[in-house]
Protein backbone atom coordinates (compact mmCIF):
# COMPACT_ATOMS: atom_id res chain seq x y z
CA UNK A 1 0.00 0.00 0.00
CA UNK A 2 1.43 3.44 -0.91
CA UNK A 3 2.29 5.84 1.85
CA UNK A 4 2.31 9.60 1.86
CA UNK A 5 4.88 11.87 3.43
CA UNK A 6 4.66 15.42 4.58
CA UNK A 7 6.99 17.86 2.78
CA UNK A 8 9.21 17.91 5.87
CA UNK A 9 9.49 14.12 5.85
CA UNK A 10 10.15 14.10 2.13
CA UNK A 11 12.87 16.71 2.53
CA UNK A 12 14.71 14.29 4.80
CA UNK A 13 14.26 11.37 2.41
CA UNK A 14 17.79 10.84 1.21
CA UNK A 15 18.44 7.19 0.35
CA UNK A 16 19.06 5.21 3.50
CA UNK A 17 20.95 2.46 1.70
CA UNK A 18 22.56 1.61 -1.60
CA UNK A 19 24.48 3.58 -4.17
CA UNK A 20 22.12 5.17 -6.67
CA UNK A 21 24.75 6.86 -8.79
CA UNK A 22 24.29 4.22 -11.48
CA UNK A 23 20.78 5.62 -12.06
CA UNK A 24 22.07 9.12 -12.74
CA UNK A 25 23.09 10.64 -16.05
CA UNK A 26 26.22 12.73 -16.40
CA UNK A 27 25.00 16.20 -15.39
CA UNK A 28 27.34 17.86 -17.90
CA UNK A 29 26.08 15.81 -20.85
CA UNK A 30 22.84 17.35 -22.11
CA UNK A 31 23.02 15.28 -25.30
CA UNK A 32 22.71 12.09 -23.24
CA UNK A 33 19.57 13.46 -21.62
CA UNK A 34 18.10 14.36 -25.02
CA UNK A 35 18.89 10.88 -26.38
CA UNK A 36 17.10 9.34 -23.38
CA UNK A 37 14.06 11.55 -23.99
CA UNK A 38 14.05 10.63 -27.67
CA UNK A 39 14.19 6.94 -26.77
CA UNK A 40 11.33 7.36 -24.27
CA UNK A 41 9.20 9.05 -26.93
CA UNK A 42 10.03 6.33 -29.49
CA UNK A 43 8.92 3.76 -26.88
CA UNK A 44 5.56 5.49 -26.59
CA UNK A 45 5.90 8.00 -23.75
CA UNK A 46 3.06 10.50 -23.75
CA UNK A 47 4.90 12.84 -21.41
CA UNK A 48 8.50 13.22 -20.28
CA UNK A 49 9.87 14.45 -16.97
CA UNK A 50 13.06 16.28 -16.11
CA UNK A 51 14.38 16.11 -12.57
CA UNK A 52 15.67 17.94 -10.74
CA UNK A 53 13.99 20.98 -12.21
CA UNK A 54 15.96 24.03 -11.12
CA UNK A 55 19.46 22.83 -11.96
CA UNK A 56 18.23 21.40 -15.26
CA UNK A 57 16.23 24.33 -16.62
CA UNK A 58 18.37 24.21 -19.76
CA UNK A 59 17.38 20.58 -20.27
CA UNK A 60 13.69 21.39 -19.75
CA UNK A 61 14.00 24.10 -22.40
CA UNK A 62 15.86 21.91 -24.89
CA UNK A 63 13.43 19.01 -24.42
CA UNK A 64 10.45 21.27 -25.05
CA UNK A 65 12.11 22.96 -28.03
CA UNK A 66 13.38 19.79 -29.69
CA UNK A 67 10.49 17.40 -29.09
CA UNK A 68 7.45 19.58 -28.35
CA UNK A 69 5.90 16.89 -26.16
CA UNK A 70 4.19 17.52 -22.83
CA UNK A 71 7.07 18.14 -20.45
CA UNK A 72 6.98 17.84 -16.68
CA UNK A 73 9.63 19.12 -14.29
CA UNK A 74 10.07 17.77 -10.77
CA UNK A 75 11.04 20.44 -8.25
CA UNK A 76 12.74 17.89 -6.01
CA UNK A 77 12.86 17.84 -2.22
CA UNK A 78 16.42 19.17 -2.12
CA UNK A 79 15.46 22.27 -4.08
CA UNK A 80 12.42 22.74 -1.84
CA UNK A 81 14.56 22.25 1.28
CA UNK A 82 17.06 24.89 0.20
CA UNK A 83 14.30 27.49 -0.07
CA UNK A 84 12.79 26.40 3.25
CA UNK A 85 16.17 26.62 5.01
CA UNK A 86 16.98 30.02 3.54
CA UNK A 87 13.56 31.31 4.59
CA UNK A 88 13.93 29.85 8.09
CA UNK A 89 17.22 31.76 8.42
CA UNK A 90 15.61 34.99 7.25
CA UNK A 91 17.73 35.15 4.11
CA UNK A 92 14.86 35.18 1.60
CA UNK A 93 11.17 35.96 1.32
CA UNK A 94 9.89 32.40 0.92
CA UNK A 95 6.71 33.19 -1.01
CA UNK A 96 8.54 35.40 -3.46
CA UNK A 97 11.38 32.90 -3.93
CA UNK A 98 8.88 30.06 -4.36
CA UNK A 99 6.95 31.90 -7.06
CA UNK A 100 10.12 33.05 -8.83
CA UNK A 101 11.41 29.47 -8.84
CA UNK A 102 8.16 27.98 -10.13
CA UNK A 103 7.86 30.76 -12.73
CA UNK A 104 11.39 30.01 -13.94
CA UNK A 105 10.52 26.34 -14.34
CA UNK A 106 7.40 27.21 -16.33
CA UNK A 107 9.30 29.78 -18.39
CA UNK A 108 11.86 27.10 -19.30
CA UNK A 109 9.04 25.13 -20.92
CA UNK A 110 7.51 22.87 -18.28
CA UNK A 111 3.85 22.16 -18.88
CA UNK A 112 3.57 20.45 -15.49
CA UNK A 113 5.52 21.21 -12.33
CA UNK A 114 5.63 18.60 -9.59
CA UNK A 115 6.55 20.40 -6.37
CA UNK A 116 6.19 20.19 -2.62
CA UNK A 117 5.01 23.80 -2.90
CA UNK A 118 1.88 22.82 -4.87
CA UNK A 119 -0.62 23.75 -2.15
CA UNK A 120 1.13 27.01 -1.26
CA UNK A 121 1.39 28.05 -4.90
CA UNK A 122 -2.25 27.12 -5.57
CA UNK A 123 -3.38 29.27 -2.64
CA UNK A 124 -1.41 32.26 -3.93
CA UNK A 125 -2.68 31.82 -7.48
CA UNK A 126 -6.37 31.41 -6.59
Amino acid sequence: MPTTATPAEAADSAPQFGDRRSHQMDPANVEEALREVEQDIEEGADIVMVKPAVTYLDVVSKVKERFGVPTAAYHVSGEYSMLKAAAANGWIDERRAMMETLTAIARAGADIIVTYYARDAARLLS
